[in-house]
């Protein structure tokens, strides 16, 4: 009787590897080819800043007045009209700010010259008794190394912006720039993102319609509330700067431009509080004093702790959906990578990616599509041809 033997297979490598090491695998060279792609995405908007920044300002403008344009419309407006009427608003708004802070900083200028000036030797005088005994040499050479560091420093600032044209120049292209890119979102933006979704494969157009819809509800509504929060913190530090005066019996100069300041700079999260709240206090240091400084600090972290605790969590936190320790890390890694631009843009990017990767993992797409998946899903005609049935 023979015997049958049995065929052995030489173990294979991958059968000695255990399975949870597999998965770690899988997932590991998927995660290093999105951080690659992230990458390589992140380098070309640095290296494309000058279109990239006004390109992400006229989309953040766009998401608010979007909304607006498509109330009017729905009121009876003529499209070209409502357009229209939101383009010169931003524009009006925006030179009617920077001309009244021009004029309000030049206005106040000489006596905040003077002023500081006064405050400084009043420093140098405190400074020079005892306990501290630092004289006017020493505090001279402090300075003076200041500056050097700065002064080494210089042409490495200003060299890039040589190399291809003036700082005005940039940003009146920037400005250009992003008000045509609000212009035309708002004449024929539903147009241009059909057309990117038809690039996509047809049975991902689902998904990618319905993340790009709730990653779109997502940015205008954040734009709406930043903007509340934003009003909030302006009024609420230049309320207190106005009151500070009033009880004090002094004029607390420079009130508009700082609740500007602080409305502008509040669209930039943590970095922006900070440098609009330190130019208020050194405003109450120079014309009212030491103790009104630390008054007007007081007023500055009161109003911040609100918007921290109270505002953020109700109003931004409720739309963003993100944990504040992932604001905090995010604005710190747009601010490393690319500057003020990277911290003013990191929150409402986190929130698109959010709003768009939550809606598509959710499967909602599958069961309940977007209704303006259709317009997307039938085919394009052209001139003399009939669209297939």
């Amino acid at each position: 009787m023979a015997t049958a033997v049995a065929e052995t297979r030489p173990p294979h490598p991958d059968d000695k590897v255990a399975f949870g090491m597999r998965v770690a695998g899988a997932w590991s060279w998927r995660i290093l080819v999105v951080l690659a792609v992230l990458a390589v995405v992140g380098f070309l908007l640095v290296q494309l800043r000058y279109v990239a920044v006004p390109y992400f300002i006229g989309v953040l403008l766009a998401a608010l007045l979007v909304p607006f344009s498509t109330w009017l419309q729905r009121k009876g407006w003529p499209k070209g009209l409502a357009v229209a009427v939101n383009e010169v608003a931003v524009i009006a708004v925006v030179a009617g700010l920077i001309t009244l802070i021009v004029f309000q900083v030049r206005a106040g200028w000489p006596s905040l010259r003077d002023q500081t000036l006064v405050r400084w030797a009043e420093f140098k005088e405190f400074v020079a008794e005892p306990p501290f005994e630092i004289s006017e040499s020493d505090i001279q050479g402090y300075v003076d190394g200041l500056f050097q560091r700065f002064g080494d420093n210089w042409a490495s600032l200003i060299d890039p912006a040589l190399e291809i044209g003036s700082l005005g120049g940039h940003i009146l292209a920037g400005l250009v720039l992003a008000l045509f890119t609000t212009l035309f979102i708002l004449i024929d933006g539903r147009r241009i993102w059909q057309w990117v979704v038809r690039l996509f494969p047809s049975n991902a157009r689902a998904a990618v319609v319905g993340g790009g819809e709730a990653a779109w509800i997502t940015l205008t509504t954040f734009v709406k509330v930043q903007i509340m929060v934003a009003a909030i913190d302006a009024i609420g530090i230049g309320l207190g700067a106005w009151l500070l005066g009033v009880f004090t019996g002094r004029e607390f100069p420079l009130v508009i431009p700082i609740a500007i300041a602080v409305f502008l700079a509040s669209f930039v999260p943590v970095v922006g509080a900070i440098v609009s709240g330190a130019m208020a206090v050194f405003v109450a240091l120079v014309f009212l004093g030491p103790v009104e400084a630390l008054v007007m600090l007081g007023i500055v972290i009161l109003v911040q702790q609100v918007e921290g605790h109270v505002l953020q969590p109700l109003l931004v936190g409720s739309v963003v959906k993100i944990h504040p320790l992932a604001i905090v890390l995010a604005v710190a890694a747009g601010g490393f990578t690319a500057g003020i631009p990277g911290a003013l843009f990191a929150v409402p990017l986190v929130a698109v990616l959010n709003g768009a990767i939550g809606y598509m993992a959710s499967g909602e797409w599958r069961t309940k599509p977007h209704p303006t998946v259709a317009d997307v899903t039938t085919p394009i005609t052209t001139p003399g041809r009939r669209r297939a049935s």
